[in-house]
């Protein structure tokens, strides 16, 4: 599912526009966005938690050429499953 399929199947089943589900959609986004960029956790009960995760600086080693590469530390973002959502898509 894109995320033009996502809007329209959240216009049918909120009974909205699709100009209003896709500015509903975007708000999420935007709102999961700036809680992550400011290193918040975001849960949303039934769905799932979204968490920023920090990865440590590693050596690493390009497949091509086998020589050992510093991979630098940076900040993933994390998705945990809501028990809700795992036994749905079980």
């Amino acid at each position: 599912m894109n995320k033009a399929e996502l809007i329209n199947a959240i216009a049918e089943k909120a009974n909205l526009t699709k100009v209003d589900a896709k500015s509903a959609l975007d708000a999420t986004i935007s709102a999961i966005a700036d809680a992550l960029a400011a290193n918040d956790k975001v849960a949303i009960l039934g769905f799932g938690t979204f968490s920023v995760q920090e990865k440590e600086a590693r050596t690493g080693i390009n497949p091509r050429t086998k020589e050992k590469i510093e991979i630098p530390a940076r900040k993933a973002v994390k998705f945990k499953a809501g028990a809700d959502l795992e036994a749905k898509v079980k």
